[in-house]
């Protein structure tokens, strides 16, 4: 699993890249510098030359097909802690230190496919579009964060978990939906980890500075909290593969499907977790426990929780759709202008759910980000296939920025 160098993507995309042609040179206007990204493990003299593929076992390809039904996996568990919410108890019981223990799990299996030399390659190469995407993340989502909650009239709970889960990070979901959304896969990985690295400065001062007006919020809690389950499982996972990379690849082909598992059963533990508290609302408690199943949805739908997904989906329709453009307006290239609206508008919801869980007293600030997890997903996916048969190609009047 690698791209143009020994860089391989992160665990949250998981697909066997090495038989897939992430590119399409003679569609593609690329530049002369950035032509030879798609090659595997080394750089081909010829740049005209497709790359050459290496095969994986069998069983590995297995693994990574069933890594790559995330998306199933989120909203399949969403569907039970909705029906049968006793079903997470057991790890909810234990939050939030299993929601922290389950969040490092998740960034130090993205280490390990980390080596930091090619990132810091990867990112001289393109420099412009990085500095941009990430400005856009923290930019965007953040904003618009703080205008649904007001619009809407959200609780003060739930408008504080609303702007937590816009200020997290790019989601690593996000390097799987924009190789299906025939986009620029390395700016997605590199904008990833960037995002995620500035997380622990970002995330807790854009928090405060938006959500600070609604409850008290501790910066350098945040701050600490985010290094701890995010950076240095990360660079620990680094140092490892670089340390220990026999080891390392032997445990590799499994990485990616603990940990797509670990995050859907970390968001959908806490939503089940806010399940049990809606379902007593006066909404619902006004429905007859004998009422079908339908008749009961529709009355959580139409009552409070109603209106959360409702800021949720609207949050992240914001995320993809002003990312876009604002990369489309900004003379980026197709593929790169999908690489950022994907990357934008899909957040780390886990390290929302982890936050939330730790340094407030509310559980219903970690609802947003529990629910971003199933409807996030949905969203980017459905946005990656619709991309994927839709081509790539620039138009010839189209200005183009290129990275120097």
């Amino acid at each position: 699993m690698s791209l143009s160098i020994s860089l391989s993507p992160f665990p949250s995309y998981p697909q066997p890249l090495q038989t897939i042609s992430l590119f399409k040179p003679t569609t593609i206007s690329t530049p002369p510098k950035l032509s030879n990204l798609p090659s595997i493990r080394s750089v081909h003299k010829n740049s005209d030359q497709p790359p050459v593929a290496t095969s994986k076992p069998r069983w590995e390809n297995m693994l990574s097909t069933a890594a790559s039904l995330y998306p199933v996996y989120v909203t399949v568990g969403g569907i039970v802690a909705c029906l049968r919410p006793s079903t997470f108890s057991w790890f909810v019981k234990r939050g939030p230190t299993s929601y922290s223990f389950a969040l490092g799990f998740i960034m130090l299996a993205m280490g390990l496919t980390l080596e930091l030399r090619e990132f810091f390659s990867l990112f001289l190469q393109r420099p412009l579009s990085i500095l941009f995407g990430c400005v856009a993340q923290y930019t965007i989502m953040p904003s618009f964060g703080w205008i649904i909650s007001k619009t809407l009239g959200l609780p003060p709970a739930v408008s504080v978990g609303l702007i937590l889960l816009a200020c997290c990070p790019g989601g690593t979901a996000s390097n799987v939906v924009t190789l299906i959304a025939q986009g620029d896969v390395p700016l997605s990985i590199v904008m990833t980890v960037c995002t995620t690295l500035g997380a622990v400065i970002l995330t807790p001062l854009l928090t405060k500075i938006l959500a600070g007006t609604y409850v008290p919020v501790d910066a350098v809690k945040l701050s600490i909290s985010t290094m701890q389950v995010v950076v240095a499982p990360i660079l620990l996972g680094s140092y490892m593969q670089s340390t220990f990379p026999a080891a390392v690849k032997v445990v590799t082909p499994f990485g990616p499907l603990l940990a797509v598992l670990t995050s859907s059963l970390l968001a959908c533990s806490v939503f089940s977790e806010n399940v049990v508290r809606l379902k007593s609302s006066v909404v619902v408690a006004s429905v007859s426990s004998e009422a079908s199943p339908l008749l009961r949805a529709r009355a959580i739908l139409s009552g409070e929780l109603g209106v959360i997904i409702l800021s949720v989906l609207l949050l992240h329709f914001a995320g993809f759709f002003i990312g876009y453009i604002s990369a489309a307006i900004s003379g980026f290239r197709e593929p790169q202008r999908r690489a950022i609206s994907i990357e934008v508008g899909m957040q780390n919801s886990s390290l929302g759910v982890v936050l939330a869980t730790s340094h407030f007293t509310s559980p219903m600030v970690a609802l947003p980000p529990a629910l971003s997890a199933v409807l996030m997903n949905i969203m980017g996916s459905s946005l990656g296939f619709f991309w994927r048969y839709v081509d790539p190609s620039d138009s010839q009047t189209t200005p183009k920025v290129y990275d120097k």
